[in-house]
């Protein structure tokens, strides 16, 4: 059995992870551990979830928008290879469509291949259009971005003490910050350690800035 391929790739995953952390740690940021009441507390935390949930609906049509086009793109280069004049056309217009490292390193064989498959594929389609893998996707995109201010807002609700609740969000959302960035790392062949320190620091000095200026 066919292993189904992953609706987000690990670069959008840990994205939009880190997209709802620094959201959240924007608003828990804000809670001043010395006179923030209860009342006020709770009000911050709706606010960071109502918050995190406005911007993965908007993340999820933003999704759904890449797709479409990234699709229309591809329909676009495939009527292109069919309407080239010469192989040699052909040649150029799928090697645009290629990451350069990878164009310059295929043989012109492989380039013809690519072509005689396009041109026998039955005809395209009209415009592209969205596969219901799409909108789990987007579903996808969505929950990642809410689900993750819950880490950074569950220790409001154990602690009843907001300075221990703020030092502990704080730790978690900078452990996942470090993950996010250490997954992007490894993904991006680009030394995880110093990706993850680098994101973590980015969430450190958002949380350093809040704090100077009275959280």
């Amino acid at each position: 059995m066919a292993q189904r391929k992953r609706l987000l790739d690990p670069i959008a995953r840990n994205s939009e992870i880190l997209f709802g952390l620094i959201m959240a740690l924007t608003f828990t940021g804000s809670i001043s551990a010395a006179t923030a009441g209860r009342d006020e507390v709770r009000t911050i935390l709706v606010g960071a979830i109502g918050c995190n949930i406005a911007w993965g609906i908007v993340d999820a049509v933003m999704y759904l928008v890449t797709t479409i086009t990234e699709r229309g793109r591809d329909l676009r280069t495939a009527r292109a290879v069919r309407g080239a004049a010469t192989p040699a056309d052909a040649r150029t217009v799928i090697a645009d469509a290629l990451p350069p490292v990878v164009a310059d390193a295929l043989p012109p064989s492989a380039f013809d291949a690519v072509r005689d498959h396009i041109a026998a594929m039955p005809a395209l389609p009209d415009h592209p259009r969205w596969h219901a893998d799409d909108l789990r996707g987007a579903v996808g995109v969505f929950l990642l971005v809410v689900l993750s201010t819950f880490p950074v807002v569950i220790p409001f609700l154990i602690f009843d003490r907001t300075f221990v609740a703020m030092r502990v969000s704080n730790g978690v959302a900078l452990l996942l910050l470090f993950v996010c960035g250490y997954q992007l790392g490894r993904y991006a062949a680009n030394r995880p350690w110093r990706t993850g320190l680098s994101m973590a620091l980015v969430g450190a000095a958002l949380v350093a800035l809040t704090m100077a200026l009275g959280g």
